[in-house]
């Protein structure tokens, strides 16, 4: 083995690791007295010694430590007196499991047997991982001490040991933590070694005693023991979120009020048809009208109810094949084994690893003895934070987090939803679980309120048409012409619903959701997954979205971005450079021999557990720690191989031939008493070199020289420049840390201290370690992802506000929010240079303790609530909400979406001439972006949102509306330009069917009262609103989204869905058809020379050749005003872009080539002549048709000159110039 400088180091959390393995059981002065006189070897013999109890060796006694540090002082002359009895107690209860007594075999039998009761439940576990303390530990234990089960005869006594030692250790616990709460515990005094030492106690108390688990067997593999444990404290599988049922989701479909009213005209019109006939007459296809209708409701629904349905599968599909391969390495019966997250009980020791990155499947408490280099933990997906957390035992790992670095054993406390991120998932699957935090809210995306408003006012203006119709047929056929009651009501009734049924858009509920399906299959290909389909036009709608920094507007990958060395400083702020590509183009570019020793000392003073994978430039993965990932890329944009310069160096290389030259080389680990790290290596000539990094303040007191500059020495000002270097680095959120070197001389003493300078701990510092050769200051920070400069410029020209919202420090989220345009420089104060939170406005940025303490007020009864009002006064200037906690993302969603401000003129008046803050004029559209599982309830809360689907957990996207699968930013820019497709797209197809349904509805009225019938039969119209628009709809909504929809300010919740524009092409385009109807009507028999339709359909009872001809013009003048209703605000090309779009060109053939064959062979079923029309009617059909697109041109110029007299539907241009003034000042 090779000898490390480890082994030599002052006490540091390597100490337990690093003494020899001999298996002691030293706990007190008296048990190691006794030790003695039994064994004056000082080996114990297992076959003849009396043995401990198991207790008794994972408690120690509760007499005071310090007899035990005088004790086996002399034992360990090197970490000592009470250092070696603390490491010593800390093996012996990691071998407790070997050295059980008889007696104490009897106690665990009885108390492990299946069935019998734990002495703490779920929810005490539960509240221990929640609180996360030391304290919380100790309740815990002090609990199960009172409920310990009875025991069998005889066991008292030990049964009251068991309670006593578990009393004095909490006692001691509780006693520790408020010394530490009133002083600081230096680092490795007597105090800190001996809480160290009471919380690995506890820990393994809580296994071996509590929850009947060995830190080194685990638990039982015996299923019913497993199955107990799940019966008592929860599974940890947590049942995903029920899918809706095809029927769910029909019956879901058919609650629209379109839908409602088409189901009761289908069967008012099948009981009337049927049930009316007149003696001796045959009903014959009298039902097919009703049945039409009805059967275009299930065509509706099905299609509607499978689209939703096919999207819970694909969804599912997407996320199976993830979770069926989440397993994890737990202890059991004294072997390791695999098994799935799912299958993970209370009692399980966890095997974690930072080789694999290893992702907790529940909250655990950290076993000891601690491992050499400890646990380090990445939670940024708890808390937002990137900075490792390192963990000791009795620390409270939380599931969802990871390790990357060291390893270590675990105690399962808390599985499913009684775990930290569990109790966040059943958030985000069932809400009602969590009534009471008084932030829910509106459901209904703006989309749907407005179809849902406007099918509302169509049903209500259809409904009086119908009543007029039947009123003044009544009038006219009762009162005027004296006809009986009982002869014509029914034919009246009927007329009456035929007027209704052409008023009701059949066609609306099909063509949203085919326009929607379209636009998400659309936007799945452009790596949006869409969850539910409303999420597309919700999108579109988004005044402002909420995004996190870490994984979304950040690439979650620590990355050098600045070097100081040879005296000049290298910071790289273009984003889609890596600073070795920035150096390389540097006039001030090091010389080559400088870069060289910088990435040697790269590759050589890193851990061979960090490692890099390239694809010509591009990291493609890496593994360990984050900080020496940074560094290692760096050196690789540098263009050196690190794996190639440690395998060619001697003493380093753990390959080839110089492998058997390993020993040579010298490594002294990282610790945190030291905060640095080095690594020596022989040089060709003699003596050594060695490689130093670590923290900027603990290297740079270190070094006396610089690698170049105006003198070798590291003067007074030249240290003084690299500090304010270092401390402007720090300001731009940066981690800063030192690499220096030092040449040894042959035969230096590794184990020499030095007597002036100290380790961070205060101990004496080696001697090896100083009179270092500064070579450069690195700044490492976790950059913005390349194409967010660009997404969040696209979002602001868009009308889309952006706000920052992490856990990060404030410094680190202004560096990041300034870089990525979410802040500019009038933000900041007048005069101030530097970009940090100190020099920001008022209100622009808030911690997350600041943000609570304002929104939140104290009521009668003592409970927070929500204060809008406080919060309204907030938000308008809020840009960054830092150190914030998932519950501060929670309450800013729901501030925003139900903040009210725009109603108070005063205060929005008051903004704009403070601040020149133009509120925008509606209530608030929130998209919230995420990636981790701290994210999930406020991604359920806001009205859109998004979740990254490769670095996302998997709570985040379940509760999120939208999955970005390349975990772009831009994307995010992508969903928006089609959410606004979509809104433009049902604008279209509105403009198209409104106009249908005015000429209808006008045509079937006058015909009523001319005729009591009207000229365009019920199925007729059902064959132009249903199957027609639908594939209108589908033709409307193929178009694609262009640059221009970017370009526009969001839409008003408010604001009607028709716009004034749309008025004027819809009853432009319905007065022109209504012309031609009515001139077809009344003057068509006179100037075709056909008869009279009513004639001939009372007399002869036959379809005639008149309502034919007016039913072929009608359809024709649709077909041509689908091209004039690719355009919304009259554009005079109404063929741009046309030809471009296939889909449209197909569908407006195939739907002309389909009225060729309704009207030439439709017959009695769609109520047409039989044998069709003859050529010339036809060319007059398309001729009336052709004329719809000049008409358009009048339409257009005649609203244009109303423009130009002020009559303008559009935003008044001083509500226009506002927005843009506000625009300016979000950005």
């Amino acid at each position: 083995m090779v000898k490390t400088f480890m082994e030599v180091s002052p006490p540091a959390e390597s100490d337990a690791s690093s003494v020899d393995d001999k298996s002691t059981e030293i706990m007190t002065a008296e048990s190691i007295d006794k030790d003695d006189e039994n064994n004056v070897d000082g080996a114990v013999d297992e076959t003849t010694s009396p043995q401990k109890s198991s207790l008794e060796i994972t408690l120690g006694d509760a007499s005071t430590p310090e007899a035990s540090a005088e004790s086996v002082s002399s034992k360990s002359p090197r970490m000592g007196g009470l250092a070696a009895a603390i490491d010593s107690s800390l093996r012996s209860i990691q071998s407790a499991g070997s050295v059980l007594s008889n007696m104490v075999n009897a106690f665990v039998q009885v108390h492990t047997a299946p069935k019998t009761p734990f002495p703490v439940t779920s929810k005490d576990l539960s509240d221990l991982s929640s609180d996360r303390t030391h304290q919380a530990l100790a309740r815990v234990l002090e609990k199960a001490a009172a409920n310990m089960p009875p025991c069998a005869p005889g066991e008292e006594e030990e049964l009251k040991s068991a309670r006593v030692k578990i009393e004095a250790l909490v006692k001691r616990i509780g006693t520790s933590e408020e010394e530490a709460g009133h002083e600081k515990v230096k680092s490795g005094s007597m105090q800190e070694l001996q809480r160290a030492h009471d919380l690995e106690c506890a820990a393994n108390a809580l296994a071996t005693v509590i929850l009947r688990s060995k830190p080194e067997d685990g638990i039982t593999n015996d299923a019913v023991d497993i199955e107990f444990r799940r019966e008592t404290f929860g599974t940890n599988a947590i049942a995903d979120k029920k899918l809706d049922s095809f029927l769910k989701l029909c019956w879901n479909a058919v609650q629209d009020f379109v839908l409602i009213m088409l189901i009761v005209l289908g069967i008012i019109g099948l009981v009337v048809e049927t049930t009316t006939l007149k003696d001796g007459e045959k009903c014959g296809a009298c039902w097919l009208e009703g049945f039409a209708i009805l059967l275009s409701v299930c065509i509706v629904v099905l299609v509607t109810a499978s689209i939703d349905y096919a999207k819970q599968f694909a969804f599912i599909r997407l996320t199976r094949s993830l979770h069926e391969t989440n397993t994890k390495a737990v202890v059991r019966n004294g072997h390791q084994m695999s098994v799935t997250d799912d299958d993970i009980v209370v009692g399980d020791i966890l095997s974690v690893n930072a080789h694999n990155l290893a992702s907790i499947p529940a909250d655990c408490i950290l076993l000891g003895p601690p491992i050499s280099g400890g646990l380090k933990m990445d939670e940024s997906s708890l808390t937002g934070e990137s900075k490792l957390i390192s963990k000791k035992p009795g620390d409270v790992v939380l599931s969802g987090t990871t390790a990357v670095q060291g390893s270590a054993k675990m105690l399962v406390i808390a599985v499913g939803i009684n775990s930290v991120a569990g109790k966040i998932k059943a958030h985000v699957y069932d809400s009602t679980d969590h009534d009471g935090d008084g932030l829910d809210g509106d459901d209904d995306s703006p989309l749907f309120v407005k179809l849902e408003k406007i099918a509302k006012q169509i049903g209500i203006a259809g409904t009086v048409a119908a009543l007029l119709s039947f009123v003044v047929n009544c009038i006219k056929g009762f009162v005027f012409q004296g006809l009986s009651p009982k002869e014509y009501i029914i034919e009246y009734i009927v007329v009456a619903i035929t007027v209704l049924a052409v008023a009701v858009p059949e066609g609306l509920p099909l063509a949203v959701t085919l326009a929607l399906a379209f636009s998400s299959n659309k936007m799945m290909k452009e790596q949006n997954l869409v969850k539910h389909l409303d999420a597309c036009e919700t999108m579109g709608c988004a005044t402002t979205i909420c995004t996190d920094k870490t994984g979304t507007l950040t690439s979650n990958k620590m990355t050098a971005r600045s070097i100081y060395t040879n005296g000049t400083d290298f910071s790289c702020n273009d984003p889609s450079l890596s600073l070795g590509d920035f150096i390389k183009v540097s006039p001030d570019r090091p010389k080559a021999s400088i870069l060289t020793l910088i990435t040697t000392l790269i590759a050589v003073d890193t851990m061979d557990e960090t490692t890099v994978e390239f694809e010509g430039n591009k990291l493609t993965s890496s593994t360990g720690n984050p900080t020496e990932v940074a560094l290692l890329a760096f050196a690789h944009s540098l263009g050196e191989d690190c794996q190639d310069l440690r395998d060619s160096t001697r003493g380093r290389s753990l390959k080839g031939a110089l492998a058997e030259f390993l020993v040579e080389g010298k490594q002294i680990e990282f610790s945190s008493a030291r905060k640095m790290m080095s690594w020596a290596i022989p040089k060709v000539e003699g003596g050594y070199r060695i490689y130093c990094k670590g923290a900027s303040e603990v290297v740079l007191a270190r070094c006396t020289h610089q690698l170049t500059g105006s003198t070798p020495e590291l003067d007074d000002e030249a240290r003084q420049r690299i500090l304010g270097v270092g401390e402007a680095y720090n300001r731009r959120g940066m981690r800063t840390l030192v690499l220096a070197y030092r040449d040894l001389p042959e035969g230096a003493d590794f184990d020499a201290k030095s007597a002036n300078i100290l380790n961070a701990d205060g101990t004496e510092a080696l001697e090896v370690e100083t009179n270092l050769t500064f070579a450069g200051l690195v700044g490492i920070e976790d950059p913005l992802r390349p194409e967010v400069q660009g997404a969040i410029k696209q979002c602001y020209e868009a009308g889309i506000d952006v706000r920052l919202v992490t856990g990060d420090s404030p410094n680190t989220a202004v560096s990041i929010a300034y870089q990525a345009g979410i802040l500019k420089d009038f933000h900041f104060l007048d005069g101030s240079d530097e970009k940090i939170a100190a020099n920001l406005k008022s209100n622009v940025l808030m911690e997350g303790k600041v943000f609570r303490r304002k929104v939140y007020k104290i009521d009668d009864d003592g409970e927070k609530e929500f204060d809008q009002t406080a919060f309204d006064k907030i938000w308008p200037h809020l840009r960054v909400l830092a150190r914030s906690s998932p519950d501060d993302k929670l309450t800013l969603a729901h501030g925003l979406n139900q903040s009210t401000l725009y109603t108070d003129k005063h205060a929005c008046q008051k903004l704009k001439a403070e601040d020149q803050i133009a509120v925008f004029p509606d209530r608030q559209v929130v998209a919230m972006t995420g990636d981790g599982t701290n994210d999930a309830p406020a991604l359920k809360r806001a009205d859109i949102g998004f979740a990254m689907g490769i670095a996302g957990t998997q709570i985040a996207k379940d509760a999120a509306d939208i999955i970005l699968l390349d975990d772009n930013f831009a994307s995010i820019v992508t969903a928006a330009k089609w959410g606004r497709n979509v809104y433009a797209s049902i604008q279209k197809f509105l403009q198209f069917q409104l106009t249908v349904n005015i000429s209808a509805v006008v045509t079937a009225l006058v015909g009523s009262f001319a005729f009591a019938k009207s000229p365009l039969a019920a199925i007729q119209m059902l064959w132009v609103n249903l199957i027609m628009d639908s594939l209108a709809s589908l033709a409307l909504a193929s178009e694609p989204p262009t640059d221009e929809l970017l370009r526009r300010n969001p839409v008003n919740r408010s604001k009607s869905i028709v716009t004034v524009r749309m008025w004027a092409n819809m009853l432009g385009q319905a007065a022109y058809q209504l012309t031609i109807i009515m001139f077809l009507l009344f003057g068509g028999p006179r100037v075709f020379g056909f008869p009279p339709g009513d004639q001939v359909e009372r007399e002869e009872g036959i379809n005639s050749e008149h309502y034919t001809f007016i039913f072929n013009s009608f359809v024709w003048m649709q077909l041509f005003n689908e091209v004039n209703a690719r355009s919304l605000n009259g554009e005079i090309n109404v063929f741009s872009g046309m030809l471009l779009n296939p889909l449209f060109c197909g569908i407006l053939l195939i739907t002309a080539i389909l009225q060729v064959i309704m009207v030439e062979f439709g017959g009695k079923a769609l109520h047409v002549a039989d044998g069709g029309l003859n050529g010339e009617l036809w060319g007059w059909s398309l001729l009336f048709g052709v004329g719809s697109l000049p008409i358009q041109q009048i339409i257009n110029i005649l609203f244009g000159q109303c423009k130009d007299a002020g009559v303008d539907g559009r935003v008044p241009s001083r509500i226009k110039s506002s927005r843009r003034l506000s625009m300016r000042t979000v950005r």
